[in-house]
């Protein structure tokens, strides 16, 4: 019998395991996305006063607090490392702020957070879900970001002025590119040196490093 090969030599059933969900990734992702979906509960009501200094300053700058809502996706992408994964991390975090309630009403809630899980998903699918350093947790937060703030300027800001769409598209890509992407890469590692991660590539991977 004839075992079929990746262009690397890999044989493709073994590229079929490594991306396929066992019930520890189910488990685990839906943990971090309820931890996150947390995270988001508080952020919807402390991102207001900085949110509001920055739109003084200049209108379009709040886009630098959007970050704190896009970090489920690439924390559950990078550790998880299945399809999918950014997406589902990010959506359980959005349902479960949607579901203690907020100001934005529950469809508009879940709906961001599919928007945004696509955005980081995008990436990690682009690399083939093969490479998982900093620069790909940093690129799958700013796309988190630009598809979040590309939503919001649809939904929330229709009609607004070049100068805010700009600057609002702008901050929001930094913002997730430095809090969900960077910072979600290195709790990542510091997750895995605990150990809490032992049973996953991303936990092996940092320690074997150390």
């Amino acid at each position: 019998m004839t075992i079929r090969t990746t262009s690397t030599g890999a044989p493709r059933p073994l590229v079929r395991s490594r991306l396929r969900w066992r019930i520890v990734d189910i488990v685990v992702a839906a943990v971090l996305g309820v931890a996150a979906g947390l995270v988001f509960l508080a952020w919807n009501f402390g991102y207001q006063v900085p949110g509001a200094l920055l739109e003084a300053v200049l209108p379009g700058l709040q886009g630098l607090v959007n970050g704190v809502w896009l970090f489920a996706g690439v924390l559950g992408g990078i550790i998880i490392r299945k399809p999918g994964a950014a997406l589902f991390t990010e959506v359980v975090a959005a349902v479960v702020s949607a579901l203690v309630g907020n100001q934005w009403g529950g469809f508009l809630t879940i709906e961001a957070g599919v928007v945004q899980g696509l955005g980081a998903e995008l990436v990690l699918a682009v690399v083939l879900y093969s490479r998982w350093n900093a620069i790909i947790a940093i690129l799958a937060g700013a796309a988190a970001g630009l598809f979040g703030a590309i939503n919001d300027l649809v939904i929330y800001y229709p009609g607004s002025g070049l100068t805010f769409a700009l600057a609002y598209l702008l901050t929001s890509v930094v913002s997730g590119a430095v809090i969900a992407g960077l910072l979600s890469w290195l709790l990542a590692r510091g997750l895995a040196r605990t150990g809490a991660l032992d049973r996953f590539a991303s936990g092996r991977d940092v320690a074997q490093r150390v």
